[in-house]
């Protein structure tokens, strides 16, 4: 029996999976104390009621997921609007400096992955498949690679296991991420900066409450910033070196929030744009976790659980000592450990659910919120890249 759901009809039940994820976790000491995301705790739950229903009932859903790509978008145009350039200049080295650390894990993540397949007597291309590739790459990188695996070497399954570890990695991402940082925080007693930044303008008034006129402006900006970047990544489709519709979205972002410093008639409410982000981010990753077909994956389940289980040991490890030490051992560097898990196994909204859920309880950490979103929106696919390409030029791999 298959049940369709429109666009409207599977926003409302993305909503709901939202409440529930709220009622849950409201309930849950445990899921409470460990800051997981709320997208994340009802979109999983429901994924598994739909499994269940489909095994015992063959119960199936099909949804429409027309909003999906335009609340993602919509979320990474938020952080273009938010990006003061002045708090680039600050966070610059800070930037640097997370840019080498995550160079290193993408370079030990391929390597576990490798290791992993090799000791369960599978071909290496799966330790990349189930590395850097998929889990720090995404669905989109995963499946370019899978194809090219399967036309070169004729691996078996490369497409379902790509896919799998991308799913399973999005939401192991948001499981482990506030209970990496909420445990930093908690051993080193670590407490938010309350002295103000040095690009912050005493001079500057009070931002005006949210209202009719600031949100539909902030609203405008952003579908403008949807409108504009996938205009953009349409024309540059053709050529050599290209980049998705959501860095675009995100660069007329940027553009738009700091040609305010230049035309007073430009002005970007921060806290519309910042409500209207993390709405559109929670709807993208309710949305992406109810629709996942779990039965789907039960064919891979022993080698993907051993691969996925050494990565989540890798990362888990990696962040709580890297990654924090090296970027200050301070309340914001454990912030930037949750993210890093988020996009290390996930995705970039995955890491920022992460942030945020630590956040709401812990308090503010801006700087975590300057590296975290730019690392993962503008560099992080080129330096995996990089890394990928490296290990495929081993002998070993013969490309």
């Amino acid at each position: 029996m298959v049940f369709d759901f429109d666009p409207v009809q599977t926003l409302g039940i993305a909503i709901t999976v939202l409440y529930t994820g709220m009622f849950v976790i409201r309930h849950s000491t445990f899921l409470s104390n460990y800051d997981i995301p709320i997208p994340v705790v009802g979109g999983l739950l429901f994924a598994i009621i739909t499994s269940l229903a489909y095994g015992q009932f063959g119960l199936h859903l099909q949804f429409d997921m027309a909003l999906k790509e335009p609340m993602m978008l919509a979320f990474f145009a938020s952080i273009g609007l938010g990006a003061d350039m002045r708090m680039l200049a600050r966070g610059g080295p800070q930037l640097l400096l997370f840019g080498a650390i995550c160079v290193v894990y993408l370079i030990v993540q391929d390597g576990i992955g490798m290791m992993t397949a090799i000791g369960l007597d599978l071909h290496p291309l799966v330790g990349l498949l189930s590395g850097s590739i998929t889990l720090s790459g995404g669905h989109g990188t995963g499946a370019a690679y899978a194809e090219r695996f399967s036309d070169t070497t004729n691996l078996a399954g490369a497409m379902e296991l790509a896919m799998a570890c991308a799913t399973f990695g999005l939401i192991l991402g948001g499981l482990i991420g506030g209970p990496v940082a909420g445990r930093l925080i908690r051993k080193h007693g670590l407490k938010p900066e309350i002295r103000r930044r040095a690009w912050q303008d005493d001079s500057k008034p009070a931002e005006d409450p949210i209202n009719a006129d600031n949100f539909l402006l902030s609203l405008f900006y952003i579908v403008a910033c949807l409108a504009g970047g996938k205009l953009l990544a349409a024309a540059m489709s053709g050529l050599a070196f290209t980049l998705p519709a959501f860095v675009w979205c995100l660069l007329i972002g940027v553009v738009i929030r700091n040609g305010a410093f230049f035309h007073k008639h430009i002005r970007v409410h921060c806290a519309s744009v910042g409500m209207i982000g993390g709405l559109s981010l929670s709807l993208f990753l309710a949305m992406a976790l109810m629709s996942l077909r779990l039965w789907e994956l039960l064919s891979l389940a022993g080698p993907l659980l051993v691969l996925l289980g050494v990565q989540v040991l890798g990362i888990t490890i990696f962040a709580s000592i890297i990654t924090f030490r090296f970027m200050g051992k301070q309340y914001d560097a454990a912030i930037i450990a949750g993210g890093h898990c988020g996009f290390g196994l996930g995705a970039t909204p995955t890491a920022v659910a992460n942030m945020e859920a630590l956040t709401r309880r812990f308090g503010p950490a801006p700087q975590a919120f300057l590296v975290v979103p730019l690392m993962g929106a503008f560099f992080i696919d080129l330096l995996n890249a990089i890394v990928i390409q490296g290990y495929l030029s081993l002998p070993l791999f013969g490309y």
